[in-house]
């Protein structure tokens, strides 16, 4: 096997949701440089012909024929629909339906850890138990003193191919960080803890763990001992045994996926049921006006995003950074950039990934897209964008809308991260 074949397998088998590591974005670089390999027509988005190949062969086309040139039967794009609240009745009931999402429960019980001030702010360390698996840790930030209900914000982490850490990829508790999240926030984040920045304007942030991160990431010790691969849950905060941790938690994402499809259910439902909880938890909040709630996140977070937003109308604004395609997209060039946690069986028949997002219309919406972004191409992040278009000029309501293009690779940069707060000042604080 040459290197060049061993590395694309590489990036396949454990590219996060939406974000992979410096280390597996410098694989995916070396299949998608002509030079370097017979490898390279197969991810090269420049000379990659799609009547000719794709990431499954000669198969592709006929794959992506499956839903292409036509209006899936429950988007709004589809003439039978021009009732906007029949649609979203109908589809969302559909999307509930593909979801399988579990029960889990009301309002979770918050146990408070710890309070303190940091960085300007009023930091509480939080957790809440679900009916499975360990606590739920999470962090809350708003401004120090500050007076009255404020506007809240359901702050999302990136996967990152990292599920060693949540919470800790974009919030800042203290001067000492460890090295990996200040790497961390340096390369995708502009060296900012991007809750951290958003609750200094004047709102109440709350960052869980995602299932399964961080406190709810899979233990060694609650796995036959057959498949830990001579690794355990001492010294977890060493970097050598995180790296390790991670390499095991991406080779386990299939096992997890198909366990929760053995079960009923799809790992975008688990997602959406416990961010769910959390959103229960802010809204429940006496300093939180429930009224005035918003959500964003970068790639994994993003894709949380498009779900959340798409499908909880308590959500009065969206960000979605660094997760907008087609499933054609997907079908025919990236999937294999993607982990198992975005997808749900039967739905593209029924709605393109775009409209689960465009479910919220006319509620505000708001894209922000890296136009060299590796795990997607731009004609379908355009498409995408098209198609978001096409579904708020539906529902008259053109203005709620935006999407932007950044230079650059995979990330929530500063001048990002300005054009997404300010968005949330414009809706959530009129």
């Amino acid at each position: 096997m040459n290197n060049n074949r061993r590395d694309f397998l590489k990036v396949a088998g454990i590219a996060g949701v939406g974000v992979v590591s410096s280390s597996m974005l410098s694989s995916l670089a070396s299949c998608t440089d002509s030079k370097k390999g017979a490898n390279a027509p197969i991810v090269d988005d420049e000379i990659l012909d799609p009547t000719k190949q794709s990431i499954i062969g000669l198969y592709g086309p006929w794959a992506s024929s499956l839903i292409e040139n036509k209006i899936p039967s429950h988007s709004f794009r589809n003439t039978k629909w021009q009732n906007i609240d029949q649609w979203k009745a109908s589809a969302n009931e559909r999307i509930l339906d593909r979801l399988g999402i579990p029960e889990i429960g009301g309002t979770p019980t918050v146990t408070v850890k710890k309070q303190y001030e940091y960085d300007g702010l009023h930091i509480e360390e939080l957790s809440w138990q679900l009916p499975y698996g360990r606590p739920t840790e999470a962090i809350l930030l708003k401004p120090v003193n500050a007076k009255g209900p404020l506007p809240g914000i359901l702050a999302f982490h990136d996967h990152g191919a990292n599920k060693y850490f949540g919470t800790r990829k974009i919030t800042r508790t203290s001067d000492k960080q460890h090295p990996d999240m200040v790497e961390h926030q340096k390369e995708y984040y502009s060296g900012m803890a991007w809750a951290n920045e958003i609750a200094k304007r004047g709102y109440v942030v709350l960052v869980s763990d995602a299932f399964p991160f961080a406190s709810r990431r899979v233990m060694m010790e609650d796995v036959p001992s057959t498949m830990r691969k001579n690794l355990s849950d001492k010294d977890p905060e060493n970097s050598e045994n995180i790296k390790a941790y991670n390499t095991w938690a991406s080779d386990h994402e299939h096992i997890m996926a198909k366990s929760l499809f053995c079960a009923g259910t799809t790992w975008p439902g688990v997602f959406f049921a416990e961010d769910q909880k959390a959103l229960d938890v802010l809204c429940a909040r006496k300093d939180v006006n429930p009224d005035q709630v918003g959500c964003a996140g970068l790639s994994g977070g993003g894709m949380r995003t498009v779900f959340m937003g798409g499908l909880d109308s308590r959500i009065k604004c969206a960000v979605c950074v660094g997760f907008m395609t087609t499933w054609k997209d997907l079908i025919l060039n990236k999937s294999f950039t993607h982990t198992w946690m975005t997808y749900v069986p039967i739905l593209p028949n029924e709605m393109d990934f775009p409209e689960i997002l465009g479910l919220r219309a006319p509620l505000p919406t708001l894209i922000l897209n890296d136009s060299d972004d590796q795990l997607y191409t731009l004609p379908e992040m355009q498409n995408a964008d098209k198609i978001l278009k096409d579904v708020y000029t539906k529902a008259k309501a053109e203005d709620k809308y935006k999407c932007s293009y950044y230079p650059g690779p995979h990330k929530f940069d500063s001048d990002m991260q300005k054009e997404a707060f300010d968005w949330f000042d414009q809706w959530l604080k009129g």
